[in-house]
């Protein structure tokens, strides 16, 4: 199986960075559809706020996603702080000590996130939230890791799953938050929560494959437009 070294997480991070800081309007235009349209502000304020205080050191990717998780947790507003916040957190506590990450480690890493996550909120697959993307996209890897398949494909899944999951929203009635006060007018629109969830996801399945088998790096250099 093929693996990726936990010291080459800073170009995954920064990756992750990028996308968000690229989908800032999107995400504001999703959830200003149905929500207060701050969503997109507050992921590329935290994100960038990582980038400006990490962009120059050297960091494994759990380490990174720790870092990140403190910034989220404490100094973004809304609800999506302290959620991702504790996803990025759980995440880097459970690969904390790998050196090396395949599909088996990743999963168990995804699922530490989404273990904390439903300890702080009650939403569940169905209610139109990240979990809609997230539950589905940690299934998918861990059918593929359990077929033995290559890491690369079993990213490639992952990712269509989040895909997939983000898309699944669009017909749902929110459930939680302040879309919910629409009750079924909130259908027919994505929730902005699964579509961050979605983007993260995939560039960290993106990220990680341009470094699969590869000897792992001395240092990561990225330059944060």
């Amino acid at each position: 199986m093929s693996v990726f070294h936990n010291a080459d997480g800073k170009r995954v991070l920064m990756g992750m960075v990028k996308a968000v800081q690229e989908n800032k309007a999107y995400l504001g235009e999703v959830d200003g559809l149905i929500g207060d349209g701050d969503h997109g502000m507050n992921m590329n304020k935290g994100f960038s706020m990582f980038a400006e205080q990490f962009g120059d050191k050297d960091f494994e990717f759990s380490e990174g996603l720790e870092a990140l998780g403190m910034i989220l947790m404490n100094q973004i507003g809304g609800s999506m702080g302290p959620i991702y916040g504790t996803i990025f957190m759980d995440m880097a506590e459970a690969g904390e000590g790998m050196d090396e990450i395949g599909a088996g480690e990743l999963v168990r890493m995804l699922e530490a996130g989404f273990e904390g996550l439903c300890d702080i909120v009650e939403a569940r697959v169905g209610d139109k939230t990240l979990v809609d993307t997230l539950a589905p996209a940690i299934d998918a890897l861990n059918n593929a890791a359990g077929e033995n398949k290559n890491f690369a494909e079993a990213l490639d899944e992952m990712k269509a799953a989040a895909k997939a999951g983000q898309d699944s929203t669009k017909d749902m009635a929110a459930k939680y938050g302040r879309s919910s006060r629409l009750g079924e007018r909130s259908r027919g629109v994505l929730d902005a929560g699964a579509v961050s969830c979605c983007i993260i996801l995939c560039a960290m399945a993106d990220g990680i494959k341009e470094f699969l088998d590869r000897p792992a790096s001395d240092k990561a250099e990225y330059t944060i437009r």
